[in-house]
């Protein structure tokens, strides 16, 4: 039996802030890079070695979207392998985060877009299933029709 080649020789660890804001939106940002080029997602990245959990949220988020934030608590955990040349091998640390201010600087070189969005509204934005799976646990029932999923995670 030939063993699975990954591209890196170990999982990957991740934390995503699902930032939720006092009118009831949630931020969205459209990545310009890989993975999930041109999906919608929440801001976040890789936990740096020896970087504490919250830390690592707080910084990912400021250097994402300019924001800061307080976290809240641990929603949910997602593992995602990459489909294709990639072979990555990802656990997600999905947190639930409020904004101390909405005035969104975005990084161009990671994020194309950012938009606040009221969870009536998700069903029209494609995203990766792992983002899906995490928004229907914080907003219960929000339409799914229309979303596009090219991605497993």
């Amino acid at each position: 039996m030939t063993k699975k080649r990954f591209k890196k020789e170990h999982i990957v660890t991740s934390v995503v802030a699902v930032i939720v804001d006092e009118d009831g939106r949630v931020l969205l940002t459209r990545r310009s890079i890989p993975p999930f080029l041109n999906q919608w997602v929440m801001p976040g990245g890789k936990i740096d070695l020896g970087e504490p959990i919250y830390d690592a949220l707080k910084r990912e988020v400021h250097e994402e979207v300019g924001l800061e934030i307080e976290v809240d608590n641990l929603i949910d955990v997602f593992e995602h392998l990459t489909p294709g040349d990639e072979n990555c091998h990802f656990v997600i640390l999905y947190y639930r985060c409020r904004p101390l201010y909405c005035d969104v600087v975005r990084n161009d070189h990671e994020v194309a877009e950012a938009v606040w969005v009221p969870s009536h509204k998700l069903g029209g934005y494609a995203m990766p299933a792992g983002a899906r799976y995490i928004l229907e646990k914080v907003f219960p029932g929000f339409s799914r029709h229309g979303i596009a999923d090219n991605f497993d995670a």
